[in-house]
């Protein structure tokens, strides 16, 4: 077994297992995706630590891969099944991207750095992913082409609520994300129900939040 093979598997039976993260395809993907593909060669020894990984390149706005236990929670809270159309929103390099293909049947991924979204579009294809397409878009905007989405996915916090996002789910459907309004922040569920949305809280969680779902400055006098 490979250095980074113990440490996808340190990963997964030290981060994920422990909180309470169940659901075996969840776990298998996350065993199966080489998270050290989607991060920069100078940052691969740190591939499966419990951060909010930096993958930004120099001199670019910054954006990161989330905490794997993170994601791991919000996609079993989602429950994704393997006939769902999922929207991931703020993929950077592709990895959420990569995780949610082994699980959905199709998978839309935004990004709104097309320096990313080639990245990923090359990490996915030489893993030979065939059901995941991705879009260069801001992440406020998702991509209502390909909706509506059984699933959308932030991969990120959001300080404002994503309004269009939520236009985009299909009855039934499922938003998961870590939601900054307040403190501490809190991955949420969001589900679309008779032209409704509810909401529940699902655990405490502190994530980078993503480009273009940021708070707009208070107007001071």
């Amino acid at each position: 077994m490979s250095d980074f093979s113990t440490a996808r598997q340190k990963m997964v039976d030290g981060q994920v297992r422990p909180s309470d993260v169940t659901d075996l395809r969840i776990i298998d993907a996350m065993l199966a995706v080489p998270r050290e593909d989607f991060v920069p060669v100078s940052q691969r020894a740190m591939a499966y630590l419990d951060i909010d990984l930096d993958i930004s390149a120099p001199g670019a706005s910054k954006r990161f891969l989330i905490k794997p236990v993170v994601l791991a929670r919000m996609l079993q809270a989602a429950d994704v099944k393997a006939t769902d159309n999922v929207l991931v929103v703020g993929c950077a390099t592709g990895y959420s991207a990569a995780v949610v293909a082994k699980i959905a049947g199709k998978v839309t991924a935004t990004e709104g750095d097309p320096a990313l979204v080639a990245k990923a579009a090359d990490c996915l294809a030489r893993l030979g992913s065939s059901n995941v397409v991705f879009k260069a878009a801001m992440a406020a905007d998702g991509y209502a082409g390909n909706g509506p989405y059984d699933v959308i996915v932030l991969v990120g916090a959001t300080e404002i609520v994503p309004n269009d996002l939520y236009r985009q789910l299909a009855p039934g459907g499922r938003l998961v994300g870590v939601f900054a309004m307040t403190q501490p922040q809190r991955a949420m569920i969001v589900t679309h129900s008779h032209d409704d949305f509810g909401n529940r809280a699902l655990f405490d969680a502190a994530v980078p939040v993503l480009p273009g779902l940021e708070r707009l400055p208070a107007f001071v006098f």
